[in-house]
């Protein structure tokens, strides 16, 4: 849903608290810098991007944020068994543990070109805003806390991550929370709007269905099962299956594959699946109900030709859990003031799929805030972003940062520690 300052309201002791973060000179000095760094801020995103990322090769990028992140002083900065690269911000050792990132990856295959061009403004190459764009915000961040010497109560790891794009299937972020038991806060950096919060964590569960029969001439085996029409029925059941409004949970067949010739009788036929919802019980109930017609589809086709040669195979490749959290908690509210600090018009976001799905899912407070600017056409060719006042991302994700972690010595952290 989208919402507004009269259709949401937050604590007067939360607004206050960013009124005191505003009014400290450290924090003055940090957001000067954030704006008046805006420069090497593009500068970085357009370096980043030119570092190809694709699936699951995001290891030359890994190690050039690697580099860019120790330079910036991270303490024990590394790079896990996933590839995921992270290093750590102390604080005085008497807060929560925060975890903030942006994701490495891109969708775009080995080879793609990925330099970037610049005309009226914008700038133009696959990957440039998603998440290039999100790692350069992240590294501003980190510059500003530095030269404004700011020291949190709280601990903050920053870093990037893997396989957050595609069927990468979140795999960094989950290794991060498989591997790292104390981490009680989670903001990912995606998306420009810097008013927008996503706190709602819609689920996908995406499956590669092979169908596989006899196969044989269309005319001399006339007679057999074919697998393209196994997969066919079963593609128009799953047309016909019914889901709610609300959660909105959606489905669909995206990629078909099979067959030898136009005159074969098919013995495989493939197809990519994608069932989506905002809550894990209703898309848990649509894959039961997926799972079933798949099965009724290789019976009616082989009682057809009275056979039982058709046989189908259901390999789950992506599973990214969903999840809800109240809108009234810490990191919402903090998200939503510090919208508001800046002068922006916050609104909550319905449901989408980002690293924040896996925290949310494990009952772990998170958000997904924008990296500021204005994009469009991403995951085509065509990307581009336009860096006219972005700076406001990096502003209003260091705000952020400091209201649920503290300001030692000047602000308590709205984030509470230990829950996990």
């Amino acid at each position: 849903m989208k919402a507004d300052p009269s259709a949401y309201t937050i604590p007067p002791a939360v607004t206050d608290l960013f009124v005191d973060l505003l009014a400290l000179p450290a924090v003055q000095r940090g957001m000067a810098f954030i704006q008046a760094d805006h420069e090497q801020t593009v500068a970085e995103q357009r370096q980043i991007c030119e570092i190809p990322a694709p699936p699951f090769a995001e290891q030359v990028r890994a190690a050039d944020f690697q580099q860019r992140l120790a330079a910036l002083g991270l303490q024990d900065v590394q790079l896990d068994d996933e590839g995921n690269v992270f290093g750590l911000r102390p604080g005085t050792g008497k807060g929560p543990k925060l975890l903030v990132t942006a994701h490495l990856d891109t969708v775009f295959p080995a080879g793609t070109d990925v330099s970037v061009t610049e005309k009226d403004g914008k700038l133009h190459a696959p990957g440039i805003s998603d998440d290039a764009g999100g790692l350069a915000a992240l590294l501003g961040v980190l510059r500003a806390l530095n030269d404004a010497g700011i020291q949190t109560t709280g601990d903050i790891l920053f870093g990037g991550t893997v396989g957050e794009e595609g069927l990468g299937d979140l795999r960094g972020v989950k290794a991060m929370f498989r591997d790292h038991q104390d981490i009680d806060g989670f903001i990912s950096i995606d998306g420009t709007n810097v008013g927008n919060i996503t706190y709602l964590a819609t689920g996908s569960h995406r499956y590669e269905v092979t169908y596989r029969g006899p196969g044989g001439h269309s005319f001399i085996s006339f007679g057999r099962p074919s697998a393209i029409h196994a997969m066919g029925r079963a593609i128009a059941a799953i047309g016909e299956l019914r889901t709610p409004d609300e959660p909105k949970t959606t489905f669909t067949v995206g990629i078909v594959s099979g067959g030898t010739s136009v005159n074969s009788i098919a013995a495989e036929a493939r197809m990519l699946v994608d069932m989506r919802s905002n809550r894990e019980a209703e898309l848990l109930a649509l894959e039961a109900q997926f799972l079933d017609v798949l099965q009724q589809a290789a019976t009616a086709e082989n009682a057809r030709w009275a056979s039982e040669q058709i046989s189908f195979e259901a390999k789950l490749v992506g599973n990214r859990p969903a999840g809800v959290q109240p809108s009234d908690t810490a990191i919402v509210q903090a998200a939503w003031a510090s919208a508001q600090a800046i002068g922006q018009m916050p609104s909550l976001g319905s449901g989408s799929s980002t690293d924040s799905n896996v925290p949310i899912s494990l009952g772990i407070p998170a958000v997904t805030l924008g990296r500021g600017g204005k994009e469009d056409n991403n995951h085509a060719p065509n990307e581009w972003f336009d860096p006219a006042d972005a700076w406001l991302g990096p502003q209003r994700v260091f705000l952020t940062v400091l209201g649920l972690m503290g300001v030692a010595g000047s602000t308590a952290p709205l984030l509470a520690k230990g829950k996990r």
